[in-house]
């Protein structure tokens, strides 16, 4: 399927799975409020949780939001990439796409189909991650498939996602940079540029992907787990004991590594039917506060 395909698909309202960097996104036209509510209803997520507007670049995202300078900064840095700034909508996004507030979370994604789609498009696209809401993330065709393809009018396929974590969120209000989601791009890599990050509490609402149970598999998750119990899957971070159940993370210990297959081996555990998936521990240094906020939206809590 060619990108003119897609973007055809998505004026006349349909719905597109589209891979990015981080994760398959299921896309929808920012602007138009019944694709938007078919989205909605496709992956059954809540209407409170904001979405996602998808850019092609830097001067498309300021006709949709006021950045400001520290965004400007941000978004020169990092964009194309994993890093979805909020600040003040101007125009493009639909009130639903924004769950009713003023703001809209903009992102422009390096992967080149979501590119291609985006400037064969010409305007801003939602594009939430293509399971069903609570589900662990896509980061493969065949998995985006198997979630959310009855409801897609076409699926691109652009190999497994590079990154594998969605992106980080940082709000840019009142020229205060405030982290809302951990990411694919590290707390260190933005502060390089902002300084330290302001508390987030009063902005978390204006963020997807912040529910108490999210990215959850069918069995239950048990975290910082040194070995598995009987009837467990196991994901390993480091050496670990040998089994038809063990699925490695990252043996030699490479964060990158084990954000890029973290999703993916949550549901390759989760089809062996286990008593639930135990989880080695992970560092919470660079990407590993991003992969331990997953894994703990996962195993249904936060903090």
């Amino acid at each position: 399927m060619s990108a003119e395909a897609a973007a055809a698909a998505l004026r006349a309202g349909g719905l597109v799975i589209l891979p990015t960097e981080t994760v398959y996104g299921l896309a929808a036209d920012a602007a138009n409020a019944s694709a938007v509510a078919r989205l909605y209803e496709a992956k059954g997520r809540p209407r409170f949780n904001p979405l996602i507007a998808h850019v092609a670049d830097l001067d498309a995202a300021r006709a949709v939001a006021e950045l400001g300078s520290l965004g400007e900064r941000l978004a020169a840095r990092f964009w194309p990439g994993p890093l979805t700034l909020v600040a003040p909508h101007r125009a493009g996004v639909s009130a639903l796409a924004r769950a009713g507030l003023e703001t809209v979370a903009v992102r422009a994604p390096a992967h080149r189909i979501a590119q291609a789609v985006l400037r064969a498009f010409g305007g801003p696209l939602v594009a939430p991650s293509a399971n069903r809401s609570g589900r662990p993330s896509p980061t493969t065709y065949a998995d985006a498939v198997e979630e959310t393809g009855a409801s897609a009018a076409l699926a691109l396929d652009g190999g497994p996602c590079a990154i594998g974590l969605e992106s980080t969120v940082v709000s840019v209000l009142d020229g205060v940079a405030r982290l809302l989601r951990p990411g694919g791009l590290s707390r260190a890599e933005i502060e390089a540029v902002t300084g330290p990050l302001a508390d987030a509490a009063t902005d978390a609402k204006r963020s997807p992907g912040r529910l108490a149970l999210h990215y959850a598999p069918d069995a239950p998750v048990r975290l910082n787990a040194r070995a598995p119990r009987p009837g467990e899957a196991f994901l390993a971070y480091g050496p670990a004991p040998a089994g038809e159940r063990v699925f490695q993370l990252s043996e030699g210990r490479d964060l990158r590594e084990a954000a890029a297959r973290l999703f993916a081996l949550l549901r390759a555990a989760d089809r062996t039917r286990p008593t639930a998936i135990a989880v080695s521990p992970i560092p919470m240094e660079g990407l590993g506060e991003a992969i331990n906020d997953r894994l703990r939206r996962a195993a249904g809590f936060v903090g």
